[in-house]
């Protein structure tokens, strides 16, 4: 009987079926051939290329573990980073993502038996922080880029700058809600007693809010409620013209503090320095004893600056290039009539 049609359905179902996962127990890891039954697996194991991978295989087994684990390691972790980056996910959630794939390297073919194993083993070997829970065991991807730790802390050196630039900002105000509460001194209340001479006479207040006072209106309020009353009446009105007084003193010194304030901003940004220092051209001497006393002390010509912080320079004496730190460097005074950058 000739082979189907590849247009014919039964060809078109084996394709849909060889595209998903097939079952684990009909994969051969070395020759990386899936079969999607028994009858087909058997077949594979008896034919000349698995044959001749064996013999491979058999020569050195040790050889092609150590392949296949260091194959499985680096596509779980890289798919760790990836997909999760350094949140705190559980072990299995990641397995499953990762052999989801059709040409994975499967865990039987490596150096673990289990998940667990190989969990465990990333936790010794400071790839993951990992932790066992009720639940299962949960990994952590530990993130040791040079850049991604350089953009931290750069992240925490603004940060902090940040904030010393609010706590002077805070102080200064302080300071200047301080200087504006001298010299003032702050009324209290005083509490009288009411007392009647009748005790059929009626008691008035007078609530008037407004910010004058007649004369006339107080001297029947001093009749009405006696001599403590009206010292009472002109403490409020006192009160008042203080408290306005003040407001217009305030809003004097808020305005001169705005001032202020703008002018330490403006001289902040003046004084505002850089840490690197680093320019083509500039010469330099090398202070660091690494290198020998062959360069020990000696001045070099910046010829080419790289990331801001290093330098390839030219030794003046011998000619030599090498590549330093800022830190080993530092800044020559030129004398005098020379000009400077």
């Amino acid at each position: 009987m000739g082979k189907s049609d590849f247009l014919s359905p039964k060809a078109i179902a084996n394709r849909i079926k060889s595209k998903g996962l097939q079952k684990l127990r009909w994969y051969c890891q070395m020759c990386q051939k899936q079969c999607r039954d028994e009858n087909g697996f058997k077949c594979h194991c008896m034919s000349e290329s698995h044959q001749r991978q064996l013999l491979l295989a058999s020569e050195n087994p040790q050889q092609f573990m150590d392949y296949f684990s260091q194959e499985f390691r680096n596509d779980f972790l890289e798919l760790l980073r990836r997909r999760f980056g350094t949140k705190r996910v559980h072990n299995n959630i990641v397995y499953n993502e990762y052999i989801s794939h059709r040409e994975h390297i499967h865990m039987n073919a490596t150096q673990w038996e289990t998940l667990t194993d190989f969990t465990k083993w990333l936790g010794r070997e400071g790839l993951c922080k990992v932790d066992e829970t009720p639940k299962g065991w949960y990994i952590q991807y530990i993130d040791r880029d040079p850049e991604t730790i350089r953009r931290q802390q750069e992240q925490e050196r603004k940060k902090k700058q940040d904030l010393d630039d609010e706590e002077k900002t805070a102080k200064f105000i302080e300071q200047q809600v301080r200087r504006g509460l001298e010299g003032k001194e702050l009324e209290e209340p005083v509490y009288t007693e009411l007392n009647r001479e009748h005790e059929e006479e009626k008691v008035a207040f007078n609530l008037n809010k407004g910010a004058s006072t007649s004369v006339a209106a107080s001297s029947k309020t001093s009749s009405v409620l006696g001599p403590n009353a009206l010292k009472m009446v002109e403490g409020a009105v006192k009160r008042k013209d203080s408290a306005h007084s003040s407001g217009q003193h305030k809003e004097k010194k808020k305005k001169s503090a705005l001032d202020e304030i703008m002018e330490l901003e403006e001289e902040k940004k003046r004084t505002a320095r850089r840490d690197y220092w680093l320019q083509p051209e500039i010469i330099v001497k090398i202070v660091t004893k690494k290198l020998g006393e062959k360069y020990h002390k000696k001045k070099a010509v910046v010829k080419e600056v790289i990331d801001k912080y290093t330098a390839v320079v030219k030794m003046i004496d011998s000619g030599d290039k090498l590549k330093l730190d800022q830190t080993h460097l530092e800044t020559v005074i030129p004398t005098p009539g020379i000009a400077v950058l």
